[in-house]
């Protein structure tokens, strides 16, 4: 069997016909009839002459089709592209050009959208459209029905396929305009298979032959994973923690019905569908789920969370006091809280009861170091800061940007590394301390200071829910630190306040200069920081 996923897939179909393999509320695919649907969208960019290397664009809420289109894009060896739902008229059609789409897929309720941005993007041959929920198809002309189009498609054959085939990740754009992430299958699923296969028991280094046997076994003995990615699936997050690495050993994904985040929502799923693995983006996912909990104790037990025994995190800080109160609620689970990027990831923080690491404290990956701007590499304990690179899994590069490639995948002693643009510093037991993203790094009279580093440190007062820190023009030192902050429910804080407890924990150079308390901390639907809104903000103060 080939090292890629749409074949590692369809030998699991077959070992595991009836086992559940995605749930959306009502709706329900079996392994089998996820093979079928996916063999029949493969059919049907067979039949539009779409071939392999060509870009199938998702546009999509999180669903069933976009599983099934994500499986049957791979099938046709064809290649998926994740497009944010909440970009509008200029952005899905910069992304459709420059991705060089020939197809895409979208709910209806985006249509509006689409059609404005059809018209630039020259690259697009086939529009699908999937129907939502009390809306009606039909706003674009010349889009075919999803469900019609499957059901009038003949499923396309089984093939031989190529580890060489690849995926294209487009980033969220905090650097410019989104980029495309270009990576080969193979390696992902050599290295999704030896990482999950521990957490069932299994030797990493087992041979991918033996997976579908491994599946049914699992399945057999009530034993398969259920993940619940309660981020959105067009998010690295979604697809990457949430929906492929379970499905590698013959999963099954759970979707949440609601399209903003809902913690009781959440927790209740958990409960009736036995959810084992839930994947989430940070505290601004975590921190109302564990308010859902305490109110849950507090109702003597509203939720079952008997069956959960992973929490996936990635894309947002996920701080050490929320990690410590899930599982003293949650005894029986574990966190791992990644610190990755399109570009690949670089570490991992496990947390259980009794071992909670403080916060932006990693271990790193295989292969990952941090190297100075010289490209030296750090000391353990020296204390210095530098930028996080690794070396295993790294992507082909960026997608007709040949000047950023050479700038994040580039050769350091003979050994090509990714340099997402983290930065960290090197403990001396070689754990990494994560200080954020260079790109957001604000620089006030000649000082570096990261974001996230004052976010953590303005969140610790027992009345803030949530803060973002970004940098404003400032006359005379060239940026200011700037912060947005919103009150947990029915707590209260002055900005005084706040400022005097984050004062006890930083340098005066790094307190922000500005700080604003707001109903709401803006975020995009991925939990990221909304830093353009945020920063909107505090407009009418200069």
């Amino acid at each position: 069997m080939e090292h890629n996923w749409a074949t590692v897939w369809e030998h699991i179909a077959d070992a595991v016909p009836d086992a559940p393999a995605v749930v959306n509320g009502a709706r329900r695919r079996s392994w089998s009839q996820l093979d079928e649907r996916g063999a029949r969208f493969a059919g049907l960019l067979r039949d539009a002459g779409v071939g392999p290397g060509a870009r199938v664009a998702q546009y999509l809420y999180n669903a069933t089709e976009y599983v099934e289109s994500y499986v049957g894009t791979l099938k046709a060896r064809a290649v998926p592209v994740n497009v944010n739902y909440r970009y509008i008229d200029d952005e899905l059609a910069y992304l459709l050009d420059n991705s060089g789409a020939e197809v895409l897929v979208y709910h209806s309720s985006l249509g509006d959208r689409v059609a404005r941005a059809i018209g630039r993007a020259h690259s697009v041959k086939m529009l699908i459209e999937v129907a939502d929920d009390g809306n009606a198809t039909g706003a674009v002309t010349g889009a075919v029905s999803y469900e019609q189009a499957l059901a009038s498609s003949e499923p396309a054959r089984r093939q031989r396929r190529s580890a060489d085939d690849t995926t294209m990740l487009y980033t969220g754009g905090t650097t410019g305009m989104p980029k495309g992430v270009v990576s080969r299958i193979g390696p992902h699923v050599a290295g999704i298979m030896a990482a999950v296969a521990p957490l069932l028991g299994v030797d990493p280094s087992v041979d991918i032959d033996e997976v579908p046997a491994i599946a049914a076994r699992t399945i057999a003995a009530g034993a398969q994973i259920v993940s619940l990615p309660a981020c959105p699936l067009m998010h690295g997050t979604g697809m990457g923690i949430g929906v492929i690495p379970p499905m590698a050993y013959g999963g099954c994904v759970v979707l949440l019905s609601g399209r903003r985040f809902d913690p009781d929502e959440l927790w209740s799923t958990v409960g009736r569908e036995r959810v084992t693995w839930t994947v989430i983006v940070g505290d601004p996912f975590a921190r109302p789920m564990l308010q859902k909990l305490r109110e849950s104790v507090g109702s003597q037990g509203l939720y079952d969370t008997s069956s959960l025994r992973i929490i996936g995190s990635s894309g947002a800080t996920f701080s050490s006091e929320v990690r410590t109160a899930l599982v003293e609620l949650l005894p029986q689970v574990i966190i791992l809280d990644y610190i990755s990027s399109s570009e690949g990831q670089m570490g991992v923080a496990v947390s259980h009861s009794g071992h909670v690491p403080r916060t932006a404290q990693f271990t790193p990956s295989e292969g990952v170091k941090v190297f100075s701007e010289d490209d030296r590499e750090l000391e353990p304990g020296s204390g210095e800061r530098g930028l996080v690179a690794l070396s295993v899994g790294v992507p082909e590069g960026y997608f007709r940007d040949k000047e950023k490639s050479a700038d994040t995948f580039r050769m350091v002693d003979g050994v090509r590394y990714s340099f997402p643009g983290d930065w960290a510093t090197v403990e001396s037991d070689g754990s990494i301390t994560l200080l954020g993203r260079g790109s957001q790094c604000i620089n006030t009279g000649g000082e570096k200071v990261f974001p996230q580093e004052v976010e953590e440190a303005v969140k610790c007062h027992p009345a803030v829910e949530d803060c973002v820190v970004f940098g404003l023009p400032d006359e005379r030192f060239g940026q200011r630190v700037a912060a947005v902050v919103s009150l947990a429910p029915g707590a209260e804080a002055t900005v005084t306040d706040i400022m005097a407890d984050a004062g006890r924990r930083l340098s005066s150079f790094k307190l922000p200069k500005t700080l604003q308390v707001v109903p709401v901390v803006p975020r995009a639907a991925n939990g990221k920081a909304d830093y353009p809104a945020a920063r909107a903000l505090m407009e009418p103060e200069h």
